[in-house]
């Protein structure tokens, strides 16, 4: 066990790549062990990519970049300004309400920082804004992307831990809403404090426009019930909504009920049955390339083409990880080194809020070092057996244990969002890491709701009848 788990770490501190790392560490434990022949390791990383769920990761991946491509981004962003950039600090703001939409269709934090993040910070450095407060406003609100549905961290963990998808991104929502209103909290008291106005003038034209979108995006679902109500077949009574929808928007080329319309159909669909949250994928990607080359005809071949090797490109690099850490996370089961930890914790205590506590601590730490993903994988077998015991719902845990790892992203050493907000803004990663310190502030107080007020995890879980 402690040769795996310090052939891991000996190679992370040497600057080996985390998946090179802990394949070569299962590699050499495999070797010098000669405890299970070496075949296993092929054997089971191609077992660690062998599932149906993981194929939502490419599609939401795809759908992701096609909506950046699609130049939804922009119309998110114009939509944002008519609704809230006439508060205090309003680009701010508009940052944040812009990543809440985003992430409606993205899945991932770093889709959200580097394609509305590249937007937004040139807005609002524009606009007067120090650059440090634009790359931390929109390092914080780029973790709501896998918090709100969808989103790929909940795809892996839902396969590892063996619960509903589903129930997981409907978990997402509640969070997501306090989250959003914590950072909109933390604009305003940046704005009050150092006396910003509002970046557009307040129009009742525009922000009646943009109400008015929402409203029909709300009014969507209502509208379905009703006639399902009626009489009318959910076929038939969805069908019909969509083609009103559509009708409306061609008519009046609303700036974002589209995209808005993203999560409602990807959750409304798995509510209704139509498809698994891996079908949803599929759908988000249907979707994106309806409103690129059909509603917006603002795609090209090229830029279709351009988007679909990027989708490739992170893909694999996705999956590799996924592969490297399975093997990892098989041979400290089969090592017993799971079993071991478990134990410990246990022995230290037997309350789950301490517990906890805990495994924020350690989940934190972990996520300064290891990707995502990888995180995921190797931890879930660890601490899983410990929140069944335990009596903690798995759909909870599953948010707690995201919202550590987006806070990960932002920090060294391996913060993606860092790095990559750096890179956009042109800043250095220290003085990025410096912009962002603030933002934790209200990302802890979210972690800490999240993680002491299970109902705000599990209330629409199980209104909807998902769940244990």
């Amino acid at each position: 066990m402690w040769l795996l788990i310090g052939g891991f770490l000996f190679l992370m501190l040497c600057g080996v790549p985390v998946a090179i790392a802990m394949a070569g560490a299962s590699l050499v434990y495999i070797l010098v062990s000669g405890t299970v022949p070496d075949v296993v390791i092929a054997q089971r990383m191609i077992a660690g990519v062998e599932s149906f769920p993981l194929l939502a990761v490419p599609f939401f991946i795809l759908a992701g970049n096609l909506m950046n491509i699609a130049g939804v981004t922009g119309r998110i962003y114009a939509f944002a300004v008519a609704l809230v950039g006439w508060m205090r600090g309003g680009l701010g703001q508009v940052n944040i309400i812009g990543s809440v939409i985003f992430s409606g269709m993205s899945g991932t934090a770093i889709a959200d920082a580097a394609g509305l993040g590249t937007i937004e910070i040139k807005a609002m450095k524009d606009h007067g804004y120090s650059t440090e407060f634009a790359v931390g406003v929109t390092a914080a609100s780029a973790t709501l992307g896998p918090i709100i549905p969808p989103s790929l961290p909940f795809v892996i963990y839902g396969m590892l831990a063996n619960v509903s998808i589903g129930a997981l991104f409907l978990g997402g929502v509640v969070p997501g809403v306090v989250m959003t209103l914590l950072m909109m909290g933390t604009v305003a008291y940046f704005a009050r404090r150092n006396g910003w106005g509002s970046d557009a003038a307040f129009n009742w034209r525009q922000l009646l426009s943009a109400s008015i979108e929402v409203v029909i995006v709300l009014a969507f679902p209502a509208a379905v019930y009703v006639m399902i109500e009626v009489g009318l077949s959910t076929n038939q009574a969805v069908l019909i909504a969509l083609a009103v929808l559509i009708a409306l928007d061609w008519y009046f080329d609303f700036s974002a009920v589209m995209a808005l319309m993203t999560p409602v159909i990807l959750i409304g669909g798995m509510t209704l049955g139509w498809f698994t949250p891996t079908e949803a994928a599929v759908a988000a990607v249907i979707w994106s390339l309806f409103l690129g080359l059909v509603r917006y005809r603002s795609m090209t071949l090229k830029t279709l083409a351009k988007a679909t090797f990027d989708t490739i490109e992170t893909t694999a690099s996705v999956l590799f990880i996924v592969t490297a850490a399975s093997i990892f996370a098989w041979l400290l089961t089969a090592s017993q080194a799971a079993q071991m930890l478990s134990d410990a914790i246990l022995g230290f205590t037997q309350n789950k809020w301490v517990f906890l506590a805990l495994a924020n601590l350690l989940i934190l730490f972990v996520g300064c070092f290891i990707d995502t993903i990888a995180a995921i994988t190797i931890l879930v077998p660890i601490l899983l057996p410990i929140v069944l015991k335990l009596g903690i719902d798995p759909i909870h845990f599953g948010l707690i244990m995201t919202l550590n790892l987006m806070i990960g992203l932002l920090h060294p050493p391996l913060g993606m969002v860092l790095f990559v907000l750096a890179r956009v803004a042109r800043l250095s990663v220290e003085r990025t890491t410096m912009a962002i310190l603030p933002w934790l502030v209200p990302l802890m107080i979210a972690l800490l709701a999240i993680t002491y007020i299970p109902g705000l995890t599990l209330w629409l879980p199980h209104a909807m009848g998902l769940g244990r």
